[in-house]
């Protein structure tokens, strides 16, 4: 059995509710009611989406990120930016950003390598790390602002969780597979 999975850091609840707060702002925006907005329960910072992968990749890609991030200490992510942009010539995003990536890039690439240690392949190609807050067709009517709501949230990141993801009646499923805790940071998140 193969299925579709990710990784990602989660959102707290708190903060989920303050960005469907945005999100709802956004939606004037959508000209074209275009836009499938996410539920704020399935909020999650992706940091690396796999293609298909087996069960059996699911317990080697556990070890393989437990061992990248060993010793990786827990930091805050500066949610900062909201923006609209296309991810590949079928979809579009309104997401919630940083302007302080490094930290998440640094992360990103230490679960990409465990990823490939383990023979799976992922989408790398112009990706950003971000909260999606709506996703639309590329081809849309959504009127991008001229001047974006000021965002200034900070997400805790202390943990990376491996979803799965499933299509379902109202957007997709999230189940997380496994979860792994970074170290404790100085300020203790």
């Amino acid at each position: 059995m193969n299925i579709r999975a990710f990784f990602a850091v989660p959102i707290p609840d708190r903060i989920a509710r303050v960005l469907a707060d945005y999100a709802d702002t956004l939606c004037m925006y959508d000209r074209g009611l275009d836009a499938h907005w996410v539920d704020s329960t399935s909020y999650h910072l992706t940091l690396c989406f796999l293609n298909e992968i087996t069960l059996d990749q699911v317990q080697a890609l556990e070890q393989a990120a437990r061992d990248a991030v060993d010793g990786v200490s827990g930091f805050r992510i500066p949610l900062d930016t909201l923006d609209y942009y296309r991810v590949n010539p079928h979809l579009a995003l309104v997401a919630a950003l940083t302007s302080e990536p490094a930290p998440l890039v640094e992360l990103q690439q230490r679960l990409a390598r465990a990823v490939l240690q383990c023979g799976v392949d992922y989408h790398q190609r112009g990706f950003r790390p971000h909260v999606t807050l709506g996703r639309l067709p590329a081809e849309n009517r959504f009127e991008v602002p001229e001047q974006w709501p000021v965002l200034n949230e900070l997400a805790p990141a202390s943990s990376v969780v491996l979803y799965q993801s499933r299509p379902g009646e109202r957007g997709s499923i999230y189940t997380p597979l496994f979860e792994i805790p970074l170290s404790a940071s100085a300020d203790s998140l």
